[in-house]
């Protein structure tokens, strides 16, 4: 919006954001953080009840400064306002999840879920249209509508879904997903430069480097549900505006692995009465501090070495 009024100073009133993505979110974080939701612990997570107690649900507030910022600063469109709309949903979904007595059910969080991953298929369609792009093979193709539509509503879900399964050590999840969109940044500007939706992918990191001033370990609060799930689809729509978004399979491997394994696990055995993986532990993140002796900062470490290499390599190839 302030682009607009200020076209001509235009760089300036971008660096003023990107400022402000920053500082809001530090300050209002170091502001209202005594008065966030207590953790209650995680019963079935290594070394989950020393998370007993502190603030958590700390997602609303970077999620709700990502949002003030995009809209005054990013250019302004429908199709952002959907989006962004759609994170906020997410964010709060979460966050009454994280401020409940009594955490809500798998299924209503799957549905929850999954009408929201219909309405990105729906806005992206609408706005951008089926065409893929491989980007490791330089390839481009129209798929049929349906099919699109099925494989965003799948990469929607499982974005938001391992992202939320990974967010078990302090700063981990957060730390991942900020090496995911930085990769995903380079990999667009390196593809077909988008600069409008580029510029709210930094926001949103900023926003999320800033939150990570308290969450580094030992962490002083905790993002909950409520910044894990907005992450998860704020991740999903970059993926899906890069215009290759099966290149989320390889910069999010990390998260996928860690998350996904254990989604993957407990469906085959709900569903299918088939094991797995019956000697490692998961979320994979409580496998290696477990059985493997990890301490949390190596994990986290680790974790974004790994992610950091395979993102060099895609994006090198591309």
């Amino acid at each position: 919006m302030f682009s607009l009024l200020f076209g001509a100073y235009n760089n300036i009133v971008m660096l003023a954001g990107v400022i402000l993505s920053f500082l809001g979110t530090f300050i209002l974080t170091n502001v209202l953080k005594d008065r966030l939701p207590s953790d209650q612990g995680r019963a079935f997570a290594v070394d989950g009840a020393k998370s007993a107690g502190k603030p958590r649900g700390a997602g609303i507030i970077f999620v709700l400064v990502f949002t003030a910022i995009a809209l005054l600063f990013a250019n302004f469109s429908i199709e952002l306002l959907i989006y962004v709309a759609l994170v906020v949903i997410e964010m709060i979904t979460g966050y009454m999840d994280d401020a409940a007595s009594k955490p809500w059910g798998e299924y209503l969080k799957g549905f929850l879920d999954l009408v929201v991953a219909i309405l990105v298929a729906v806005t992206y369609i609408f706005y951008n249209g089926t065409a893929v792009h491989l980007a490791l093979f330089d390839i481009s193709f129209e798929l049929p509508v349906v099919l699109f539509a099925i494989l965003v509503v799948a990469l929607v879900w499982t974005a938001i879904n391992v992202t939320n399964c990974s967010d078990g050590v302090d700063g981990l999840a957060a730390s991942l997903v900020i090496v995911t969109l930085l990769s995903f940044y380079v990999a667009m500007m390196r593809m077909s430069p988008n600069e409008d939706f580029g510029y709210v992918i930094i926001l949103f990191v900023m926003s999320l480097v800033a939150y990570l001033w308290f969450n580094a370990t030992p962490s002083l609060l905790l993002m909950g549900d409520a910044g894990s799930r907005a992450m998860g689809i704020f991740v999903a729509i970059t993926a899906l505006k890069s215009g290759a978004p099966f290149l989320y399979i390889l910069l999010s491997l990390v998260l996928l692995l860690d998350g996904g394994l254990g989604l993957l696990k407990v469906a085959l055995i709900r569903f299918c009465k088939i094991h797995i993986l019956k000697n490692t532990r998961t979320p994979l993140h409580d496998h290696v501090r477990k059985n493997v002796g990890w301490s949390n900062t190596q994990v986290v470490f680790r974790f974004v070495i790994i992610q950091a290499v395979i993102s060099a390599i895609v994006i090198y190839l591309i």
